[in-house]
C-alpha cells in the first residue's frame, strides 16, 4: 500500500510540473560573447506554449562593455545560428523573427540589475528532440567580450519534459507494488 501511495505520489509530482514554468538559475555565471548554454538540452526539452520570459539577474563583472541587458534568451532550431525564433536582450542583431529587448541594465557597470517581463508570440513545444532550442547567454557578440551575473531567468507557459530516467522510476514502482500483493 505504501509504494502504491508512492507511486501514485510521483505520478503528481511529475504531472504537477506540466503547468509550471520553467526557472533557469545561475551563480557567477560568466558568457563570452555569443557564448550560449542549451537549455533544452540540460533539462531533456520541453512541452507547452513559450508565451513570455523575466529575468531577475545582476551584472557581477563585465570585460570591454557587456552589459546587464547583453543577457540573451535566443530561441532556434538547433545548432546556434542566426535567423532564430527569438531573441531577448543582447546589443548584437542574431536576425531572430521576434526581437525584444529587457527594459532596464543598460551600464556595463558591475552590480546593475536587469529586471524585466516580456510577452512573446507564442513558440510550441512538443517535447519532441525536433522542437527548436532554447539558449541563454551574452548576446553581446563582440570579440574579447564577456559577462558574468548572477540569477534566474523564467521561462512562462512550458514545462521541462521529465528524463526518461525518471519516467522509468516512476514505472518500476509501479511495478513493485504489484509484484508485492
Amino acid at each position: 500500500m505504501k509504494k502504491i501511495a508512492l507511486a501514485a505520489g510521483l505520478a503528481a509530482a511529475v504531472a504537477g510540473t506540466a503547468s509550471a514554468d520553467v526557472v533557469f538559475s545561475f551563480t557567477n555565471q560568466t558568457w563570452t560573447g555569443f557564448n550560449f548554454t542549451d537549455l533544452s538540452a540540460q533539462y531533456g526539452g520541453f512541452s507547452g506554449s513559450l508565451t513570455g520570459v523575466s529575468v531577475n539577474a545582476t551584472l557581477d563583472a563585465s570585460t570591454n562593455w557587456t552589459y546587464a541587458d547583453d543577457l540573451c534568451v535566443y530561441v532556434d532550431v538547433a545548432p546556434l545560428s542566426f535567423g532564430g525564433l527569438l531573441q531577448v536582450g543582447g546589443f548584437s542583431n542574431l536576425q531572430a523573427s521576434q526581437r525584444m529587448w529587457w527594459a532596464n541594465g543598460a551600464s556595463a557597470q558591475a552590480g546593475t540589475t536587469v529586471i524585466d517581463s516580456v510577452s512573446v508570440n507564442a513558440i510550441a513545444f512538443s517535447g519532441a528532440s525536433s522542437d527548436a532550442t532554447i539558449f541563454v547567454g551574452n548576446g553581446y557578440g563582440y570579440s574579447g567580450t564577456s559577462g558574468t551575473w548572477t540569477g534566474s531567468i523564467t521561462l512562462h507557459g512550458i514545462s521541462a519534459v521529465p528524463a526518461p530516467g525518471a519516467m522509468a522510476l516512476i514505472g518500476l514502482a509501479g511495478l513493485a507494488s504489484r509484484r508485492r500483493r
